[in-house]
């Protein structure tokens, strides 16, 4: 007979966001079982650089802390950043932020992704986890009374509460029980790599709007930069096939030579870019949260940071309900987590999407209207002081 398991809450997915899930609701007083179908992430390794990296909000921040996740990641690497310069036509004539004008210490940190994991990984002790395990099946129940059923790949047999899917952008709970998602793939690639500059300025990160996409620049607390340059596909394409010296050259010149020449340079790397929005982001017994129920072009660097506002909101939704005597897994109390993320996740996927398409345009003219618009942005204080406040919130 294949072993039972009741408990408040399963998170399938530990990712990131998955973990972080995790580890707020335990806090907050729920049994919490994790399901992870890779291995376990490895041990935060200093000597070396992953060339995926987040840039953490404030909001973020503060909820890693309060997870115990920050002074881990702190002691190992993390890099703050205080000074954002995003341009078009000229970097001189861009939109500049300053953490200081809004009495902000940092716009945000960079972290790689290895660190989080490795940190959050390290918060779990005692909390159950399946690793290496497939969540294979959901059954999910046909009224407010019954519980989910989630069958596990090891023969396990799961039977919580409620279901938090944190399994991607493919999420297999999502199309198991059959929420649909718009989405679409730009016709971009994303290429990342750790790099170092000749004159970068130190805690600032740089941003370009090209035609044929953005490139970030985000600051390492060494001196180092992790780069994020999304390309048209046949643009990508030929940056990947060139030698560093090249790739150098065809660096600097996009960036128009605001951190000096290139000097050396990590392997580089590449991953496609999509839009993805769920319809619903909850059914009985189940709530999605991070990719599985959006994803985001990269260029405002936002995606990690909706994932946690995500697991943010859930945490205070359900823990709120349960201290008032409600149901706290309810369809009810679900669909209040889902209005209020929705609203806002949709904010920004519209405001990344619009920046895409706005930048990219071939209308004549539009690219320069845009451009304009940066530089009139930067000359005025209290609109650039209302971006970054909604930056810290993410």
């Amino acid at each position: 007979m294949s072993a039972v398991s009741h408990c408040d809450i399963a998170v399938v997915g530990g990712g990131p966001v998955g973990v972080v899930a995790a580890l707020a609701l335990r806090d907050a007083g729920f049994s919490v079982v994790m399901i992870e179908r890779g291995k376990a992430p490895p041990a935060f390794d200093a000597a070396h650089y992953d060339s995926r990296v987040y840039a953490i909000a404030p909001a973020s921040a503060k909820l890693l802390d309060a997870l115990g996740v920050w002074p881990l990641m702190a002691a190992a690497r993390i890099s703050p950043y205080t000074r954002m310069q995003v341009w078009e036509r000229a970097a001189e004539l861009g939109l500049r932020f300053d953490a200081a004008d809004s009495g902000q210490t940092a716009l945000g940190w960079i972290v790689e992704q290895g660190l989080i994991l490795s940190a959050a990984w390290a918060r779990l002790g005692s909390l159950p986890t399946r690793v290496g395990v497939d969540a294979e099946a959901l059954l999910l129940p046909d009224d407010d009374q019954a519980r989910a059923e989630l069958r596990l790949s090891n023969g396990e047999f799961l039977r919580p509460r409620l279901v938090v899917a944190a399994d991607g952008a493919d999420s297999p709970l999502r199309e198991q029980v059959g929420i649909d998602a718009t989405t679409w793939t730009y016709a971009q690639r994303a290429i990342v790599a750790q790099l170092s500059m000749s004159a970068a300025t130190p805690a600032t990160a740089f941003q370009r709007f090209l035609p044929t996409g953005p490139l970030a620049f985000l600051p390492q607390a060494d001196g180092r930069h992790s780069i994020v340059w999304s390309a048209d596909i046949a643009r990508a394409a030929e940056l990947l096939a060139m030698d560093d010296a090249a790739f150098g050259a065809a660096l600097g010149e996009a960036s128009q030579y605001a951190l000096g020449d290139m000097l050396e340079v990590s392997p580089r790397v590449s991953f496609p870019l999509r839009l993805l929005h769920a319809q619903d982001y909850h059914r009985p017994g189940l709530v999605l949260i991070g990719d599985a129920a959006h994803a985001i072009h990269p260029l405002a660097g936002q995606g990690a940071n909706l994932g946690f506002a995500d697991v943010a909101r859930l945490t205070e939704t359900l823990r709120a309900a349960r201290d008032a005597g409600r149901d706290w897994s309810s369809p009810r109390t679900l669909a209040a987590y889902s209005r209020a993320r929705k609203a806002a996740n949709l904010e920004m996927l519209a405001l990344t999407d619009a920046l895409y398409r706005g930048f990219g345009t071939a209308l004549p003219g539009l690219r320069d209207v845009l451009g304009i618009g940066l530089e009139a942005v930067n000359r005025l204080a209290p609109v650039k002081a209302l971006l970054i406040q909604q930056a810290a919130q993410t």
